[in-house]
């Protein structure tokens, strides 16, 4: 069979007709045997330096140069486009359920759309659609999901019958169909030609491009990108970009101060065919078959079908790698699977003749989204890397969002959920990538109910109170690399019903949960909340204070022992951080934060606190193990184990004190519980943990105590209105527009960042608001639930999404919260966001395409924070700890 790409016709063609670019880069042009041409020499600085010429380099590149910046340098190790981007399979999907990946490809095909026009070199982009093929109702459900998604960012879309899969795509079997998704303006593009063009684009724009350039390292001063250090010589330049594909990892770590980019290769086939007798048409829309695990889509009249295969082979563990891509060894075997999914799709291919099975690497990430952003560890080393395999979907937005990251300081999106600062330096272990991958690659097309997790590279990091909570039925989840409990499950409970429960509907656990709910309200309970980053910062002097005063919007001048709830806000007053801090003296602060935020949050202090030797901040996550003692109950508990009086009177709310819990001393107790429900919070050294644990346990069965998990903390603090930080708030997000002004103190008498964005919106008012909805005419039992990310309806016209969503046991209702926005309805510009705008709305909730009523609220239910009962009302038979 050829071996040849015809694709890549037009790369050899556009090349030899452009002899300016073949003056301006330094390309080999000939075989090995020939004398390499004259190198253009490589500047001595640059304002960027661009490592790496496939879609994602060429992209960055293009859009720095169309933001003005012009002192560009892109180096590429071979030529361009010749790695992963040569042999991408070319398809541009819309179709995310991430929003901001869902953003990146719209953006990405419009760019496309357009590019040749612009350039002059042709990308071969042709508009097919797409059709998603769902041979389950489940995977109808998740198809009906991601288009109500599409349909209100204006990206048509529509759910279709089998038989009109079959009308827009003859060849296809439907007899085991349910349904399908059609996306109509999806693509397809050459991509090692969309690079190119780019690349032209760019270099138009005073972008110098050199191939046959390799990056050995970069060289970091104080913490700051200084150079680049290539085989052709050095280049000083302030900022690095890492757009170096499946060679991102190596080249992170090959300075002396290394950047982590967890990422890592496997294999990923496609086949190649002739043209059929009749020709595909040009037009025929991509096939995504996810339930069969492959795609197929014209190419040349023939097909080009690959997929993600159930065990997938893992790629260069060892560093290993090679300067160019080239096609990989064939292997039928590991293909037989997919190949035989394609003949049940598509039964009429079985004659046709096979050109090529292509075997090129991938990178996958470890929870398959991609990776931008900044270094935590190095100012101006910025990423842009690990697509899984939807590098060309991503291509423009995802270079877009890192320009004006790079130019402006922050990207036009909350980009968050693809920060490369949501990893930590646990998830950068060879051996955990490597088995991580081998999980994410089928999860490419597995169906992903919510609340699903990974099931490699986990007990990384656990409490010391791990093996104590897993014997008494604790059902775990993974956050930052840290074991949370979900949920025990009582004695008697079938334990493999619940671990395999997979629904969009009431999920096995509900009762469960409800259980742990009603223990919260009426005894105690307890959840292990250890993986909370914690942070100390004090000073010699008034350092700590002064700092963490422009820091955060409310003020943090008050007595020692006082807990403050506040934000760390950037200048747009959006949130970077929402946590609680205790003055535990006047030169010391305790600082409590998501899980998350400890690699985001430590990088934003490091780099906004002054470099003051008298400054000292410390991360103490793994000093303490954090108990939540939560209800009514939990004051006797701590009472009689600390023998101190715990009443509002000598323990008021937002409080901090250390105390001394049965043998052990230096007990951080805290007076909140993250839920509004009363109770404490007890941050215990670690080799104290299980001791102390014990201790509340033994105290608290005359009480009714239990344990309890993360999900009936999520209910109760969603019936409560309480926003968590990464779910409800993010950098786009102020605290005027989610009702927290009382944690805003504009006048503690010194300014802080954000605080002029707020005043602006005091004065102003807000274009979003965040607001409480209780779902009316939805059957808990019967309906599909709202998870997160469902489309809002005021008076029928689409206003925002929800962010978070429970069911509250209290109110006996789904409980969502979300963001309004108010749209003029000529024009579609954001207009003010009022009560009276709220207020007066009729609100429906889209959940997989079906509306349902909702009322909307600004505040919480006041009797959920009164309802009270008498200690002695409490039955406690159905509480025993078991």
């Amino acid at each position: 069979a050829a071996r040849m790409f015809l694709r890549l016709l037009s790369d050899i063609q556009w090349r030899a007709a452009h002899p300016k670019w073949r003056r301006m880069t330094s390309s080999q042009r000939s075989t090995s045997t020939t004398a390499e041409p004259h190198l253009v020499s490589l500047p001595a600085q640059a304002q960027v330096v661009i490592c790496g010429g496939g879609i994602m380099g060429t992209s960055v590149a293009y859009h720095l140069s169309k933001m003005g910046w012009k002192d560009i340098v892109l180096l590429e190790q071979g030529r361009l486009a010749a790695g992963t981007t040569r042999f991408c399979a070319g398809i541009v999907s819309t179709a995310r359920p991430v929003s901001i990946e869902l953003k990146m490809a719209n953006y990405s095909n419009k760019l496309y759309q357009q590019l040749e026009q612009e350039t002059g070199v042709q990308t071969g982009y042709m508009k097919t659609g797409s059709i998603s093929l769902a041979q389950t109702q489940d995977r109808l459900i998740s198809l009906k999901r991601i288009a109500s998604s599409l349909n209100v960012m204006g990206i048509p879309c529509e759910i279709i019958s089998p038989k009109k899969v079959l009308q827009l795509h003859p060849l296809i079997n439907i007899h085991d169909l349910v349904g399908a998704m059609y996306v109509p303006e999806d693509a397809l593009v050459s991509s090692a030609n969309v690079s190119l063009a780019l690349a032209t684009a760019a270099s138009r724009n005073g972008v110098q491009i050199h191939e046959r350039t390799s990056v050995s390292h970069v060289t970091i001063q104080k913490g700051r990108v200084t150079g680049v250090e290539t085989d052709r010589g050095r280049i000083q330049c302030e900022y690095f970009v890492n757009c170096a594909g499946q060679w991102a990892y190596e080249l992170g770590h090959s300075g002396e101060e290394p950047v982590h980019i967890p990422l890592h290769a496997c294999e990923h086939f496609y086949l190649l065919t002739h043209p059929l007798k009749e020709p595909l048409s040009s037009s025929l829309p991509t096939i995504v078959d996810p339930d069969g695990r492959i795609y197929i889509r014209n190419w040349q009249g023939g097909i080009l079908s690959g997929g993600f295969e159930k065990n997938p082979k893992p790629l260069f563990t060892e560093g290993r790698n090679q300067l160019e891509i080239q096609n990989l060894q064939e292997d039928w075997d590991h293909f037989g699977p997919l190949l035989d999914a394609l003949l049940r799709r598509m039964p009429g291919l079985e004659a046709l003749q096979i050109m090529q099975l292509v075997n090129c690497p991938e990178s996958f990430t470890p929870d398959m989204r991609c990776i931008m952003g900044e270094s935590p560890t190095a100012r101006g080393y910025f990423v842009l890397a690990g697509m899984n395999s939807a590098g060309i979907s991503y291509g423009g937005g995802a270079g877009k969002y890192l320009a004006e990251w790079i130019v402006n300081g922050y990207p036009s999106e909350n980009v968050w959920p693809l920060d490369l600062k949501r990893f930590g330096t646990l998830q950068s272990s060879r051996t955990f990538l490597r088995h991580r991958v081998m999980e994410v690659m089928p999860l490419m097309c597995d169906l992903k109910v919510p609340r699903w997790d990974f099931q490699t590279g986990r007990q990384l990091r656990t409490s010391p109170l791990y093996d104590r909570l897993d014997a008494q039925g604790a059902r775990w989840m993974e956050k930052h690399g840290f074991e949370r409990v979900k949920y025990f499950v009582p004695p008697g409970n079938d334990l493999l019903d619940l671990d395999h429960s997979k629904t969009f509907y009431k999920p096995d656990w509900f009762d469960i949960v409800g259980s742990e709910v009603k223990c919260c309200k009426e005894a105690v309970c307890v959840i292990d909340m250890s993986s909370f980053t914690k942070f100390e910062i004090s000073s010699t002097g008034d350092q700590a204070l002064e700092s963490l005063q422009y820091l955060f919007s409310n003020d943090l001048d008050v007595p020692v022992g006082h807990v403050v709830h506040t934000g760390m806000l950037n200048e747009k007053g959006g949130y970077e951080n929402d946590c609680s801090i205790a003055r535990l003296s006047k030169r010391s602060f305790f600082m409590i934060s998501p899980t998350d935020q400890q690699v985001h949050c430590w990088t934003w202090l490091k780099n906004h606190l002054p470099d003051d030797s008298n400054l000292v901040m410390e991360d103490v996550t793994w000093k303490y193990t954090a108990l939540n003692l939560i209800g009514p109950r939990a004051v006797d508990v701590l009472s009689e184990l600390s023998y101190a009086p715990m009443t509002a009177e000598h323990f008021p709310s937002l409080f901090c004190k250390e105390m001394s819990v049965g043998y052990a001393n230096g007990i951080r107790v805290m007076s909140i519980t993250h839920t509004g429900e009363p109770g404490f919070v007890l941050y215990i050294p670690i080799e104290y943990a299980l001791h102390v644990y014990n201790e509340v346990m033994n105290m608290g069965q005359k009480y009714g105590i239990r344990n309890a998990g993360y999900y009936a903390l999520r209910s109760l603090r969603i019936e409560k209105f309480f926003a968590f930080w990464g779910q409800d708030l993010d950098a786009f997000t102020t605290p005027m527009e989610c009702g927290r002004e009382f944690q805003v103190k504009l006048d503690k008498g010194m300014p802080f960042l954000g605080q002029e964005a707020l005043w602006e919106q005091k004065q102003n008012g807000v274009y979003k608001r965040f607001t409480m909805f209780i779902l009316e005419d939805h059957d808990t039992d019967l309906d599909l639930w709202p998870w997160w990310g469902e489309p809002i309806f005021r008076n029928g016209r689409y206003v925002g999404k929800t962010t978070s969503s429970a069911y509250s046991y209290t109110l006996e209702r789904h409980v969502c919260l979300g963001f309004v926005h108010h749209f003029d309805e000529k024009t579609g510009e954001e207009l003010v966001v009022t009560t009276d705008f709220i207020n007066q709305g009729e609100y429906e909730i889209d959940i997989g395409g079906q509306r349902f009523q909702a009322k909307a609220k600004l505040y919480p239910f006041s009797s959920l924070f009164t309802q009270r009962r008498r200690k002695d009302e409490v039955e406690l038979s159905g509480y025993q700890r078991e």
